[in-house]
């Protein structure tokens, strides 16, 4: 089957099931599933009940497609991400990306957890995405171009929404969130980075590190998505503290730090 058909099997199956057209598209980072429960007129349908989507094996991702209603918008939410370090190829990593925006998605909202490298923050901080470091290895966009998704050379100097972000900031102003902003950078993993490597990032202009987000940024690019990325940083990265970094820390920073996650989210939503 031509990638394309597999894309619009998974499409059909989810439009038949919930009869829905979504404005935006959320993608729940590690410890950030909780989002989902605040969607109203709510329909969920397990990813192993989609043809063509992989299925999540990392603790803290739920493995759900949620459709309905947040501050009145109609969205489509995965609780749960696909990951290069799980063995999957780029091309089922971003596969839902795609899927989504042959359901109608103009908008994708990416969340993640992330170490954090640049040393004025702190655990359980919420950064805004302005710009992002490859690190990974690969590409989405990688062999023959889906003509029909987007150009053979898509430009990434706008990969974030310049709009959205001072949405973004403009929302945790009026909520009083302290936010910040800076530049991701994705690495393949799944071991966490020695201090010189992180000492390498910094040198590099990197404000946080994480395992995800950028071949789902790279991909909803390429089909005309426009892009918001916000990280929580959930520990701070190795050499920067002094101590070893681990996924229970990850879940659990992630878990204090989801009220005012959900209380922008919900806020930005609401503005776009």
């Amino acid at each position: 089957m031509d990638i394309m058909e597999k894309y619009a099997e998974a499409a059909e199956f989810i439009k038949e099931r919930t009869n829905i057209k979504p404005q935006v598209g959320i993608i729940l980072g590690s410890g950030l599933g909780e989002m989902g429960e605040y969607i109203e007129d709510k329909k969920v349908i397990d990813y192993s009940d989609i043809p063509g989507f992989p299925l999540s094996t990392v603790e803290g991702h739920a493995g759900r497609l949620l459709t309905g209603k947040l501050m009145d918008k109609r969205v489509i939410a995965l609780q749960g991400r696909f990951h290069y370090y799980e063995g999957y190829s780029m091309e089922e990593v971003v596969f839902p990306v795609r899927v989504m925006k042959l359901l109608g998605t103009e908008y994708l909202i990416v969340t993640n957890a992330a170490g954090g490298i640049n040393r004025e923050f702190e655990p359980g901080d919420l950064m805004v995405i302005v710009d992002h470091i490859n690190l990974m290895g690969d590409n989405p966009l990688r062999g023959r171009n889906i003509d029909r998704l987007g150009p053979r050379f898509p430009g990434m100097s706008l990969a974030y929404d310049r709009r959205l972000v001072q949405l973004a900031q403009q929302c945790a102003g009026q909520r009083k969130i302290d936010i910040k902003t800076g530049v991701y950078c994705g690495v393949p993993g799944p071991s966490y980075e020695t201090p010189a490597e992180i000492k390498m990032l910094d040198t590099m202009g990197g404000d946080a590190v994480g395992m995800s987000t950028v071949p789902e940024v790279i991909a909803a690019n390429h089909c005309g998505l426009r892009v918001l990325g916000i990280s929580c940083i959930t520990n701070m990265a190795a050499g920067i503290l002094h101590q070893q970094p681990s996924h229970e820390e990850v879940l659990e920073v992630g878990r204090l730090a989801k009220d005012k996650f959900i209380t922008l989210l919900k806020e930005i939503v609401k503005s776009i």
